[in-house]
């Protein structure tokens, strides 16, 4: 799924949207903080043989982000972690994680995030990372992206990073590839710097704050990345498929780089598994 061209909305439009983004973030912080750290209420959806953690958080994050969108966009679609598909085939459509990191937020790390992303015409043009615990909040399309934190604004900026021996690498957990695709992650892991596990969306954030190289995932759902294409966008970087390609509609293995030379050193090792 590739990232919009900023033409594409006019630019009252856009900020229009952005504004209201901004809003969404708010009212999805006014009902996570309270639980994170304190009595979450986690249920485990996963069923035998697996752990699927959700907690009264993500499910109150997203009603609340839902309420608002029905109030001031009812003709908007939204699809979400939670509560499913209203609408997928809308104009505008709001692709939701409103805790992206569930296992981060019950252990108390500050790691998780809220990813909320919007599609105009099945194309992702505006999303956002935010981690109201530390105040922060990536905000961005592929005009530009910024850091909202502490009443301050500043602009995001992926850093050079040519060579994959170089890089600062991350990836959610080792253990979520598959087949080949493990051999692959231990391939890229041996060819770059050093590697960071855990950070889920936190690390998409940091790419575009020009402090991560290469995020590395599988498996992923469109509300685990929607929401971050146009923010890595707007810095300057780019989110490819393990093929080189742009992100599809669902998800599935994702390739996230601040520099595209980097990327094409990773893709190299990751195209033995590539799907």
């Amino acid at each position: 799924m590739a990232a919009f061209s900023s033409d594409r909305l006019a630019p009252e439009q856009l900020e229009a949207f952005e504004g209201f983004l901004i809003e969404l973030n708010r009212a999805a912080a006014g009902v996570i903080l309270p639980l994170f750290r304190a009595d979450h209420g986690l249920i485990d959806k996963g069923g035998e043989g697996g752990f699927d953690p959700v907690t009264h958080a993500d499910q109150g994050a997203e009603r609340a982000i839902r309420a608002l969108i029905s109030e001031h966009y009812p003709s908007h679609g939204v699809i979400g972690e939670e509560y499913g598909e209203d609408r997928p085939d809308a104009e505008f459509v709001w692709v939701l994680d409103p805790v992206d990191g569930t296992r981060a937020f019950i252990a108390g790390l500050p790691l998780w995030c809220t990813l909320i992303g919007l599609r105009f015409q099945g194309k992702p043009v505006l999303g956002s990372i935010g981690q109201s615990f530390l105040g922060e909040l990536y905000i961005g399309h592929a005009g530009g992206s910024r850091l909202m934190t502490r009443g301050e604004s500043r602009p995001l900026r992926v850093r050079p990073c040519p060579n994959l021996a170089d890089a600062l690498i991350a990836t959610t957990d080792p253990a979520i590839f598959q087949g080949p695709e493990r051999e692959a992650w231990r391939a890229v892991r041996k060819a770059s710097r050093i590697a960071r596990l855990g950070c889920d969306a936190y690390a998409y954030a940091m790419v575009a704050a020009g402090t991560i190289d290469l995020v590395l995932e599988a498996g992923l759902q469109a509300w685990d990345i929607d929401a971050a294409i146009p923010v890595i966008a707007g810095a300057g970087g780019v989110t490819t498929d393990w093929r080189g390609q742009p992100v599809g509609p669902h998800g599935g293995q994702i390739a996230i780089a601040g520099d595209r030379a980097c990327l094409e050193q990773a893709l190299a090792a990751l195209a033995v598994a590539a799907v």
